[in-house]
C-alpha cells in the first residue's frame, strides 16, 4: 500500500485493457493524485486495440495522449536484425518494443507537467524493468499500481465489476496479451501450465502449416538493411507489414517456449513473429557469404551481448554503443540478396548473392585441379600433418602415463615406473624438437 498521499498528475502507460483500467481509479483513489493522464504509443498495434483503448478512456474520463512511434520502433527492429537478435531463441519483439514506448510516455508527461509516471505491470515479469530503467533518468516519481498493491487477474476482474469499470475488450482480460509490428505474445491463463496444449485460437499473424505450396521470397539489404522484398522497395514499417502477411501465411514465425526472466522466474510464453523470423534467417544467411570465418566468430559473441542488453530493455548502455559500432563496421558489407522458402511453417534461405561475397566457385569446386593464387590441393598435405599434432601428442603422454600408473599399481617397482615416465617424457620431447 502507499505510505503518502500523492497529488498532482500522473501519466500512465495506458492500452485500455484490465490492468490500466483499473490503475486509472486505483492511482486517485489509493495514492491520491488529483488527475491522471492516459498515454498510448503507437508501435504497430492493430486499430482495434487504438479503438478500444479511446471508448475506454471517455468511459473513465481520461484524457489521453496517442504518440505515433512506428517509425521509431521499426528502426530498431532493423537494427537488431543487424545484431542477429534473439533470447533464447525466438526474435525479440516485446523487449525491444518497451524502451520505445517509456521514452515517449517519458516526455509526454514532462510536456504536460505530470508529477509522477505510472505503469501496470506486475512484480513478476519483465516490464516492469524496462520501462523504469527509462523512467528513473527523469526527476518523475515513478509507481507501480499492480505491484506495489500486490493485485491479482481475479482481483482486478472483481474491482472492476465492483466499480463498474469498462473491460469488455478483447477476451475480458483470459490472457495478456502483447502486439506491435514485430511481434505477438500471447500469456496466462491455462497456457501458465506447460502441459496444456494451446488452442489454436491463441494465433492471429500465423496459419496451421498446411499443405500450401511453398513461396520464394527475394530479400534485398545493404549494410545490414532490409529494403527490399521481391525487387520493390519499401518502407521500413511496409516492409515489416508484407512480410508479416507473406510468412504468416505459410505458419512461419510461431515460438512455444519456457522462457527465463530476468527476476529469475521460469514461464511459458507463446509468440508469433513472421517478417522477424524471415528476415533474420535471410540475414544470417547474408553474412555467412560476405564474413569472414572471424568475424563471424566474433560477432557471434557481440551479438549475444547485445541481444541480452536488449531483451533487459537497456538498448542506450554504453555497453551497447561498443557492440553496434563493431556490429556496424561488419555490415557495411552486408549488402546483397537473399531469396528464402516459406513452406509449411519453416523458412530457409535456398540463394544467396554479394559483390562481397568472400567466396570463390572455382577455389572451392571439386572439378578445378587447383585452388587459387599458386596454392594446389597438395599443398594441403603439411597443413593435415600438423593438424591434431599438439592434441594427439597430449593423448599420447596421458596414456603413457596411465600405463606407468598400472604397472606400479600391478606390483611393478618404483624403478620401472620412473623407466616409463622417463620414456614418455623422452618420447614427447624428441617429438617435439623432429616436429619444429
Amino acid at each position: 500500500m502507499p505510505t503518502e498521499s500523492a497529488s498532482g498528475t500522473v501519466a500512465l502507460a495506458f492500452s485500455g485493457g484490465l490492468d490500466t483500467t483499473v490503475c486509472v481509479s486505483l492511482l486517485k483513489e489509493e495514492y491520491g493524485y488529483d488527475e491522471v493522464i492516459g498515454v498510448t504509443v503507437d508501435v504497430g498495434q492493430p486499430d482495434y486495440e487504438f479503438e478500444e483503448a479511446e471508448e475506454t478512456a471517455e468511459a473513465l474520463g481520461v484524457e489521453q495522449f496517442v504518440v505515433d512511434a512506428t517509425e521509431d520502433f521499426a528502426d530498431l527492429c532493423l537494427k537488431a536484425v543487424k545484431a542477429n537478435a534473439d533470447y533464447q531463441g525466438y526474435p525479440l519483439g516485446t523487449a525491444l518494443a518497451r524502451p520505445v514506448i517509456a521514452k515517449a510516455i517519458l516526455e509526454v508527461a514532462e510536456q504536460e507537467g505530470c508529477s509522477a509516471v505510472a505503469h501496470g505491470c506486475t512484480g513478476k515479469g519483465n516490464d516492469q524493468l524496462r520501462f523504469e530503467s527509462v523512467w528513473r533518468d527523469s526527476d518523475l516519481d515513478v509507481i507501480a499500481p499492480v505491484r506495489e498493491l500486490g493485485l491479482t487477474r481475479e482481483w482486478e476482474n472483481e474491482y472492476a465489476a465492483e466499480k463498474g469499470l469498462p473491460v469488455e475488450g478483447g477476451d475480458g482480460g483470459r490472457y495478456s496479451i502483447d502486439t506491435n509490428l514485430w511481434s505477438r505474445s500471447i500469456e496466462g491463463s491455462e497456457l501458465e501450465d506447460p502441459s496444456t496444449i494451446p488452442e489454436d485460437d491463441i494465433y492471429k499473424w500465423t496459419e496451421n502449416p498446411s499443405g500450401k505450396d511453398a513461396e520464394l521470397v527475394e530479400i534485398a539489404f545493404e549494410q545490414g538493411e532490409a529494403v527490399a522484398v521481391d525487387g520493390e522497395d519499401l518502407g521500413k514499417v511496409e516492409l515489416i507489414e508484407q512480410l508479416n502477411e507473406q510468412a504468416g501465411a505459410h505458419g512461419v514465425g510461431r515460438t512455444d517456449m519456457m522462457e527465463d526472466r530476468m527476476l529469475g522466474l521460469k514461464v511459458r510464453e507463446n509468440y508469433e513473429h513472421p517478417a522477424a523470423t524471415v528476415l533474420l534467417t535471410a540475414h544470417e544467411a547474408l553474412e555467412g557469404l560476405v564474413l569472414t570465418q572471424e568475424e563471424r566468430s566474433f560477432k557471434a559473441q557481440v551479438d549475444q551481448e547485445w541481444s541480452q542488453k536488449a531483451y533487459e530493455g537497456l538498448v542506450d548502455a554504453p555497453l551497447v554503443s561498443a557492440l553496434e559500432a563493431f556490429v556496424d563496421d561488419t555490415n557495411e558489407r552486408v549488402t546483397g540478396t537473399v531469396t528464402v522458402k516459406m513452406e509449411g511453417g519453416h523458412c530457409r534461405p535456398v540463394s544467396r548473392e554479394s559483390d562481397y561475397a568472400v567466396y570463390s566457385e572455382s577455389a572451392a569446386s571439386f572439378n578445378e585441379e587447383d585452388v587459387t593464387g599458386g596454392i594446389t590441393q597438395e599443398d594441403a598435405t603439411g597443413v593435415a600433418k600438423y593438424h591434431g599434432f599438439q592434441s594427439r601428442l597430449a593423448n599420447r603422454v596421458l596414456e603413457d602415463a596411465k600405463k606407468g600408473e598400472a604397472a606400479v599399481t600391478d606390483g611393478g617397482n618404483a624403478a620401472d615406473h620412473g623407466e616409463a615416465a622417463d620414456s614418455a617424457n623422452g618420447e614427447a620431447v624428441s617429438s617435439e624438437s623432429d616436429e619444429e
